[in-house]
């Protein structure tokens, strides 16, 4: 899996859970009134693993990052952002960036812009510092435990897997698994995941590249059906069907070329133009 997938994958889970990641990283009791569907779709804004979430009070703007070095900058994206985040909505922005995996030793992980007399800070959330109680204690923030700190990795997948498994809803339960397993591979070995694993998805003892792709496809498509509705309404099941079956590439593909929909005839143009081959 590439940098960008964990990333979607993250924001995967924090759209389906809003009221849990907004709880974590505010650290209180939360209700989020709505993810928003952003206009905010020129460069350097991108939308593959941004999730904004609007609370009673305030804008809460999650960044999930693997890799640290991005282009454009990381501080120049949080400041532009914040700028049309707060001129659009007129209310606070709770910036955070989430890393999910450790950087090289000698990398700056910085956590604001400055330029001359211009200064905008955000939070950073390095995830090998986290306490892995916060996650195993909530079902939606269960896959991100994996990352969370420990100096014994096979207990803390011992304390995930017995989590999962008490699961009551099938349907959760694989979906928790799955997203719990992709986001293991970030961190531990195949060999150690498959370990802990073996009855979760499709009752299999190895994670095989084609459950894993499963997994992110459903991730992606859940992702990209939440956006199109919010961008140009409601989309016919004849119209969903097509993009059910769209692979991973071209998910991502329509992410981005979805920003510039008005309607409906918008996306039936880009899916004769991009048939699943």
């Amino acid at each position: 899996m590439s940098a960008k997938q964990f990333d979607n994958l993250c924001k995967y889970l924090s759209e389906k859970y809003p009221n849990s990641f907004a709880s974590w990283l505010l650290g209180k009791p939360v209700t989020v009134g709505e993810v928003i569907k952003s206009e905010l779709s020129i460069e350097p804004i991108r939308a593959d693993s941004v999730t904004f979430l609007r609370t009673q009070e305030r804008i809460l703007h999650l960044e999930f990052q693997v890799e640290v070095d991005t282009n454009p900058p990381l501080p120049l994206r949080m400041l532009d952002y914040w700028v049309r985040l707060h001129r659009r909505y007129r209310q606070p922005v709770t910036q955070i960036v989430i890393l999910l995996k450790k950087p090289a030793k000698a990398t700056v992980i910085a956590t604001e812009f400055h330029l001359e007399n211009t200064r905008h800070s955000y939070q950073v959330v390095k995830m090998w510092e986290q306490d892995p109680a916060i996650f195993l204690a909530d079902i939606a923030l269960l896959p991100l435990a994996t990352l969370a700190a420990t100096q014994e990795p096979e207990k803390l997948l011992t304390q995930i897997s017995q989590q999962i498994s008490n699961i009551e809803s099938s349907e959760q339960r694989q979906d928790v698994a799955i997203c719990t397993q992709l986001l293991a591979g970030l961190k531990f070995k195949k060999t150690l995941i498959s370990q802990f694993f073996r009855e979760e998805i499709m009752q299999e003892s190895v994670i095989y590249q084609d459950i894993l792709q499963k997994g992110l496809q459903q991730g992606e498509i859940a992702v990209v059906v939440r956006q199109l509705t919010r961008q140009i309404g409601t989309i016919p099941d004849s119209v969903r069907s097509q993009i059910l079956v769209l692979p991973v590439p071209q998910l991502e593909n329509l992410a981005e070329a979805l920003l510039d929909f008005t309607n409906l005839s918008d996306l039936e143009t880009w899916l004769e133009a991009n048939p699943n081959s």
